[in-house]
């Protein structure tokens, strides 16, 4: 589901500098910094959209666009120019393979900057089964093939001896999303790395290691859900049985009606998402086009208002963004100051 933040216009700029002036009216002009990517990491750029404007009136604020991190890759790495977006939020790092797609497109230049900390975090209702799962659990009960078997558990006693007879049902993200990306990562393939040989697949076999670690089961088990997190915490309500997969900000938005459901033993919370402990725990990223950055207006004040919000006493902190560790933060305020461009080269 596609969500649109738009604020008022007040300035106008020719975007020749970047080359594309197509769908952008006679002069080619756009003066309006446009965002596409997570739907994780909406609110918080939407929050930094809105004190952007306010203290900076003189320029046209952003257009925040919810399409998922993968598809806000697609979107920022087709080119530069008027017709593009000038920054990618993402849930996850840019992968090696949309850094090379970005060059080829002519996207050359680009700086990365973590603008904070989420805990992909599973939930379910306060009248739920009050689940405690492993990581090993979770793959087995999602993966498509886990271990090199087809997927029959119908239910989590069926996984695990110790879990409710409770019918296996996961409302979740899209492959497009970072989220989903994270689940596969943080959540899937550790418990599945749980099996020695699965573990050593990684190495013999890398491509069909990805495959049974991260594949997830298409027979109903796990419910795609679009982009729209709050979705999932409203069909929770009319489904309590079920588990929902979002960013930790969404749970700690409706703590009214749901729980955070503990993996290997811990529960996703600000203090053991900030320190790592919980397995979910992942950095959140904005990734901007250095050919729009003297062609946009106010792009580079954006960037200073990002850095200016993360800290933990920060307005971001409030909307349930994590706060990087002080080192973090410090070098990232001086990438998002200097604008230095990335090069890719330790990209997976």
């Amino acid at each position: 589901m596609l969500k649109n933040f738009v604020f008022v216009a007040v300035s106008a700029l020719a975007l020749a500098a970047c080359g594309d002036e197509a769908g952008t009216g006679a002069s080619g002009a756009r003066d309006q910094i446009k965002v596409v990517g997570s739907s994780t990491l909406y609110p918080f750029t939407t929050a930094v959209a809105e004190q952007f404007v306010t203290k900076n009136p003189r320029f046209k604020a952003a257009v925040v666009e919810s399409t998922g991190t993968g598809a806000g890759m697609k979107l920022f790495c087709a080119g530069v120019g008027a017709n593009h977006p000038d920054i990618e939020n993402a849930s996850r790092r840019m992968k090696k393979s949309e850094f090379e797609d970005c060059a080829t497109n002519g996207v050359k230049d680009i700086v990365e900057i973590q603008v904070g900390i989420d805990g992909l975090a599973l939930i379910e209702a306060k009248n739920g089964p009050k689940m405690a799962l492993t990581t090993e659990d979770i793959y087995k009960a999602l993966a498509a093939n886990p271990y090199g078997k087809p997927n029959t558990a119908k239910t989590w006693k069926d996984v695990n001896a110790a879990l409710p007879a409770v019918a296996i049902q996961v409302y979740g993200p899209p492959s497009t999303s970072g989220t989903r990306d994270s689940l596969a990562e943080l959540i899937l393939e550790k418990g599945c790395d749980a099996n020695a040989e699965m573990k050593a697949l990684k190495t013999s076999d890398a491509d069909k290691h990805k495959d049974l670690c991260t594949k997830v089961r298409e027979d109903g088990a796990y419910i795609e859900s679009g982009e729209n997190d709050n979705l999932i915490v409203q069909k929770l309500a009319a489904n309590p049985n079920a588990i929902g997969v979002l960013g930790y900000s969404f749970l700690e938005e409706n703590l009214a009606s749901v729980n955070g459901v503990k993996i290997n033993n811990v529960a996703p919370t600000y203090e053991t998402i900030a320190d790592f402990s919980y397995p979910g725990a992942r950095a959140l990223y904005i990734y901007v086009k250095g050919a729009h950055l003297n062609a946009i207006p106010g792009l580079k004040e954006f960037l200073g208002e990002y850095a200016s919000a993360w800290n933990p006493d920060g307005y971001l902190a409030k909307r349930g963004l994590i706060a990087s560790p002080d080192a973090v933060r410090a070098a990232n305020a001086e990438v998002a100051t200097k604008l230095t461009y990335m090069n890719g080269s330790d990209l997976k």
